[in-house]
């Protein structure tokens, strides 16, 4: 096993998994899943418990800020302590991503990073029975941060982006010290290139230059206690695992390199780099939609997405969820998600259909989970 790997008559070269994890470290299989934002406590419960029977043990929920706030309406915070509710009474973690709603809306200015780092804080002071909170979404995408460079090419997104990141870091630390942060939520690829249409930066590219602008700032305090990435592959159909040593791509075949580039990016710092704990917080494989149940679902499928049958999105997930598992400084994978969203342009990524009946993925997708958090994966050869 990777977490007490024992080795035979020879060192066996693990692929993906850089020696033996701490047998003493929580592994959590989660999922992505909105649909448990209930207005009503009992419907919030009642989804929460479906995640908890699926095998799952961890929830990540959004938490939408827009300019000009400084706490969550109401009714949001009245929705996410339904969640946080339903998630303690189920002994489950619970993972709550701040951010905005798409680039228009980027707190890029120190007024609109105080606005967001009080909001979050106030979250914090809310709910404290939740002391996990993912900063941003995908800032090295123009969908959701802008801009991503400056005149000179300059990388304004990564700059930008740790002053969110260290200012909300110090707001919830206020609050608590028990309070963990989670920076990055990077998505696995970009271009680099300023003169494209959609100017986006490589998580390669970005997480050097937050490393850079950190060091430049001078700041004697860490920006996270922990990096949340999404590993996708290009689509649905690509098998997880496979390295890209040629390129600014990183998805779960790239942990080594992951890994290393934390380091490079902030060795001798305040900030926690090649031993910084990572959450994949996104990985999501969409499977095709069988003829009887295509009424239940509108609109139609993007051709990019590739969605496969059920039972290799299930040899996916299971191959996914062994793969982080097996990575030393990995503390979790979530999957996008338990329920299929009705609308197939977004996502049939999930475990069961949007009538909640299970898949042929259900079963071996929740014995992977189960088996992960009791640390009977092996860890070895392919």
């Amino acid at each position: 096993m990777c977490r007490a790997l024992v080795i035979a008559a020879a060192v066996i070269a693990l692929a993906g998994c850089a020696g033996a994890a701490d047998e003493d470290k929580e592994f959590h299989v989660g999922v992505v899943e909105d649909s448990t934002r209930q207005p009503d406590p009992a419907a919030a419960r009642e989804r929460v418990q479906a995640v908890r029977n699926a095998g799952f043990d961890a929830i990540r929920v959004t938490s939408i800020w827009t300019p000009g706030q400084t706490k969550p309406e109401p009714a949001e915070l009245d929705v996410l302590r339904n969640v946080a509710t339903a998630a303690k009474d189920t002994d489950v973690r619970l993972f709550i991503a701040v951010y905005h709603s798409g680039s228009a809306t980027t707190p890029k200015n120190a007024q609109q990073r105080r606005e967001f780092s009080e909001y979050v804080a106030s979250l914090a002071r809310a709910l404290p029975a939740t002391r996990d909170f993912i900063i941003g979404n995908e800032p090295n995408l123009n969908r959701f941060w802008m801009p991503q460079f400056g005149p000179a090419g300059e990388d304004l997104a990564a700059r930008d982006y740790g002053l969110l990141l260290a200012e909300s870091y110090d707001a919830l630390k206020a609050v608590s010290d028990d309070v963990t942060v989670i920076g990055g939520a990077l998505a696995p690829r970009g271009s680099d290139r300023p003169e494209l249409p959609r100017d986006t930066h490589s998580p390669t590219a970005f997480l050097r230059d937050l490393g850079a602008s950190y060091r430049q700032s001078g700041r004697d305090k860490p920006l996270m206690d922990m990096l949340a990435y999404h590993p996708y592959e290009t689509n649905s159909s690509v098998p997880p695992g496979n390295p890209h040593p040629e390129s600014t791509t990183m998805t779960l075949g790239d942990y080594d390199r992951l890994q290393t580039l934390l380091g490079e990016a902030f060795e001798g710092t305040e900030q926690e780099g090649e031993d910084l704990p990572i959450l994949y917080t996104e990985f999501g494989i969409e499977s095709r939609i069988p003829a009887g149940k295509q009424d239940l679902y509108d609109e139609r499928e993007f051709a990019s997405v590739k969605p496969v049958d059920e039972q290799t999105q299930a040899d996916h997930y299971v191959k996914a969820i062994r793969l982080a598992y097996c990575q030393e400084t990995v503390v979790g994978i979530l999957l996008f998600h338990v329920f299929d969203e009705i609308d197939l342009r977004g996502w049939q990524s999930g475990v069961r259909y949007v009538d909640d009946t299970p898949k042929e993925s259900y079963e071996p997708v929740k014995a992977a989970a189960e088996a992960a958090r009791e640390g009977d994966v092996e860890c070895g050869g392919d």
